[in-house]
């Protein structure tokens, strides 16, 4: 069973990396991970590490909480 935070996080990542036309394996490569790793993520399969979370924040200029889908 998925965590739906995770899910909503995976959601808004995807949403903001199909904004900024970006691919899975080019997010992949910023954050220094693989491909599958990063699909995870969208997937809300996997927690990421709030350094992670930090940097997608700052690449996409929203704050740690609007990408984690808090209001």
């Amino acid at each position: 069973m998925k965590n739906e935070k995770l899910v909503v996080f995976g959601k808004r990542l995807k949403e903001l990396r199909l904004a900024a036309k970006r691919t899975q394996p080019e997010m992949g490569k910023f954050l220094g991970c693989t491909v599958s790793n990063y699909q995870k993520m969208e997937y809300g399969q996997i927690n990421i590490p709030i350094l992670s979370l930090m940097a997608l924040a700052d690449y996409f200029g929203v704050t740690t909480d609007d990408l984690l889908g808090r209001e």
